[in-house]
């Protein structure tokens, strides 16, 4: 794990949002709105997710971000097809002026989340105004930069957050006064989010936002991946370019605050029955025959007072706790901050992957990252490995650290709610 850290400076521009010329579906050229959309391309895990998406619309937006084809060079040539036959089949629009988007996401039991979406201006952590909070794998940033490379677009935004200045902040005034009026889409997803989405054109409402952002920096929420992904091909670019800004959801989480939910890994090769025994003497391990859910609250239950994780696979579930405190401290780096130390995800690569299981974290033949618990333990049971549940870190652990410069281990969050893709493109050549 490469998470040795540093404290990043002061921001001295702070967030650059600007408008961009929305790429949007015409809702006459498609069969809904919802039909196209699809969770961002790491969130369609479950056994039928791609196939599902896919028959949904034949325009669904996973024939972009997730191409399917033979091979890697293949399927990032059939999504510049697509999107160039979509965009002269006119099933992809262009909107007529640049615009910051507000983007609103409500789930029909109170939640409401509200933020805008723009071009980001592009930097490095060492600026201090994007923060990352989670290491990447080298092999899907290649992967994300190979397709955007193809289709010269940015095809679903990343999540940021940030911490508002309160109600009477421009970017808040600015938001929540377009929310009032008329959307320019509207659509619920299968899942029972509705979307709205707000375009701000106005060069008054767009100055103020942008001076108001200006003094803050934000938190990777979700877009790792994505966000390295922009920084290389910004290298790969002379400045000025397009490739400067990649496209981005801004969340005031002060005003909008995010659900933070964990990943989960599943250990492809390991049955349950090896994983265990691997363990005695080390962990305490408890088998519980019980629903799902009650076993997550047991997790949360153990969570709370020191590392725990559920392993399942084999029928049942088994909480892993009380780590042997000798273990750790010949397994997990000593330089790092104490909240670094004592993450879940901390103990399970550095001990359990690394010392116990030896399973390569980089490896996808080896492992898998998923985020819904219940696409987990069915793909375990499925294919005889071993899933590990894991429990949320808190948000506030992850931005004290991330303020630090410290790292998490890869996979350690899932916030929410995601943006759904599909609903506002960029393309990079307009």
């Amino acid at each position: 794990m490469n998470t040795a850290g540093h404290t990043p400076a002061t921001p001295r521009r702070g967030l650059e949002l600007t408008p961009f010329r929305g790429l949007r579906y015409d809702p006459d050229r498609v069969g809904s709105l919802a039909a196209v959309t699809s969770p961002p391309y790491d969130v369609v895990v479950r056994p039928d997710g791609l196939h599902h998406l896919q028959s949904a619309d034949p325009h669904n937006i996973v024939r972009l971000i997730l191409p399917q084809a033979g091979t890697p060079s293949a399927r990032n040539e059939q999504a510049a097809d697509t999107l160039r036959r979509w965009l002269s089949e006119g099933v992809l629009t262009t909107d007529r002026e640049p615009a910051l988007y507000v983007y609103e996401q409500c789930d029909g039991n109170g939640m409401l989340q509200r933020g805008l979406i723009g071009a980001l201006r592009v930097c490095d952590p060492d600026e201090g105004v994007v923060l990352p909070h989670e290491d990447v794998m080298p092999h899907i940033v290649e992967d994300r930069a190979a397709l955007m490379r193809a289709t010269s677009a940015n095809l679903e935004p990343l999540l940021l957050t940030y911490r508002g200045n309160g109600s009477t902040a421009a970017t808040t005034v600015v938001l929540e006064r377009a929310a009032e009026q008329l959307p320019l889409l509207a659509t619920t997803t299968e899942d029972g989010f509705s979307h709205r989405l707000w375009a701000i054109t106005d060069p008054a409402d767009v100055t103020a936002v942008q001076e108001d952002l200006a003094g803050h920096q934000a938190l990777i929420a979700d877009g790792h991946h994505r966000w390295a992904t922009y920084r290389r091909l910004r290298a790969e670019h002379p400045s000025p370019s397009a490739w400067d800004y990649g496209l981005v959801l801004l969340v005031d989480t002060a005003r909008y605050p995010l659900r933070v939910r964990a990943i989960h890994r599943l250990l492809h090769g390991l049955p349950v029955a090896e994983a265990l025994p691997a363990l005695d003497g080390l962990f305490r391990v408890r088998r519980l025959d019980v629903p799902r859910a009650e076993a997550l609250t047991a997790l949360a239950q153990a969570a709370e007072a020191g590392n725990a994780f559920l392993l399942a696979g084999d029928g049942s579930f088994h909480l892993v706790d009380r780590p042997d405190p000798a273990l750790l401290a010949r397994t997990v780096p000593a330089d790092r901050p104490e909240a670094w130390r004592t993450l879940d995800a901390t103990v399970l690569h550095a001990t359990l992957l690394a010392h116990v299981w030896h399973i390569p974290e980089d490896d996808p033949t080896r492992i898998a990252y998923i985020h819904d618990t219940a696409a987990t333990v069915q793909k375990a049971e499925h294919d005889g490995g071993t899933a590990v549940l894991m429990h949320p870190v808190r948000e506030e652990v992850v931005r004290d650290l991330a303020r630090q410069g410290v790292t998490m281990p890869r996979k350690s969050t899932s916030f929410g709610p995601k943006p759904a893709s599909g609903l506002v493109l960029r393309a990079l050549d307009l």
